[in-house]
């Protein structure tokens, strides 16, 4: 039921830019205002999670590690699993972002009979990184439709990217890797009977509409071909405040850019935001330094803490402590009463 509603929501959005496009000529709407509204959004929506994440104060450090922590100077220390300075922590974090180095060592595991296995769980890693750097790529590719001119490194990442000059146009090599992560992606929440059960529509949601997008996209240019003047002319205008809807370009662009606009405005507010997320995790960002560095309580700082001896806590939670038939100290009375 979950993956259901996911696919028919976004068979839905489809059928919106076809009657507001196809039928009532709603250019501006779909061209300018829908897509200037996401990118506020989207901006808006960052600005405050980053804001609330970097307010959260952290109590002590909650390192993740699988490591040996650095401690004696003969006893070697694991760098990466338990970084002890800053600059570990950047290699760490780089590895993560650019690598998934976590997933990479992550395992699976499956009970057969009554023997739990443990294995591989390589093709996630391998699906992840073709998904993610795909993505990275083709939106980098898409520059070239919001600048002119266009720079040299979107140039060049655009002729390596169809280096093997298979068709007419040449085909991307990112649209074939980004198309066969995302399969696998869907596939592992169909196929896989533990992650089906605890997918829900949020989960199947972003990969049916990144895959619209990406299926649109390659719509447009290998098949169902568009004026890709006037589609610069459009970015262009949109990328310097200036925007111009022309005429003659297809309902399939549209859908296009309403796909791209819908999943900006989802993203902050859906799981997809653990990109911007990782870098505010107190797990992954703070170094495992807690027997060298005192880590100070953020909440402390211009408030002085109260603290409490075990009698003064005693006397504030004592009704409490006698309900759950907890015992109580009587040398506090005594002390109290001297």
């Amino acid at each position: 039921m979950n993956v259901v509603a996911a696919l028919l929501a976004v068979i839905g959005m489809v059928i919106v830019v076809w009657l507001g496009v196809g039928v009532l000529k709603l250019y501006t709407l779909f061209g300018v205002v829908i897509p200037y509204a996401a990118f506020l959004t989207l901006v808006i929506g960052l600005i405050w999670r980053m804001v609330n994440w970097a307010k959260s104060p952290v109590p002590f450090k909650i390192t993740t590690t699988c490591g040996q922590q650095k401690s004696l100077p003969w006893i070697k220390h694991s760098r990466l699993e338990s970084p002890a300075n800053n600059f570990e922590v950047v290699l760490r974090m780089a590895l993560e972002v650019l690598a998934f180095r976590s997933l990479f060592r992550n395992l699976r595991a499956d009970l057969r009979g009554r023997k739990l296995y443990f294995g591989s769980s390589k093709w996630l890693w391998l699906g992840a990184i073709l998904f993610h750097w795909s993505f990275l790529i083709i939106l980098l590719r898409h520059m070239r439709l919001f600048s002119y001119p266009v720079p040299g490194f979107i140039q060049t990442l655009d002729a390596v990217d169809s280096f093997f000059h298979i068709g007419l146009p040449h085909l991307y090599l990112t649209d074939v890797a980004i198309l066969a992560g995302l399969t696998f992606l869907l596939l592992r929440r169909l196929v896989d009977a533990k992650v089906n059960y605890i997918s829900h529509a949020s989960d199947y949601f972003p990969l049916f509409l990144i895959l619209g997008l990406v299926t649109s996209g390659m719509l447009m240019r290998y098949f169902l071909r568009v004026d890709i003047a006037s589609v610069k002319e459009l970015t262009l205008g949109l990328a310097t405040l200036h925007p111009k809807v022309p005429k003659g370009i297809g309902v399939i662009f549209y859908v296009h850019v309403f796909f791209v606009s819908v999943l900006a405005a989802y993203f902050p507010f859906s799981k997809l935001v653990h990109m911007v997320g990782v870098f505010f995790s107190p797990t992954r960002n703070l170094p495992n330094d807690n027997r060298r560095v005192r880590h100070i309580n953020p909440w402390w700082e211009g408030v002085p803490p109260k603290f409490l001896t075990y009698c003064e806590w005693q006397e504030k939670f004592k009704e409490q402590l006698e309900s759950a038939g907890q015992p109580i100290d009587e040398d506090c009375y005594e002390k109290k009463e001297s």
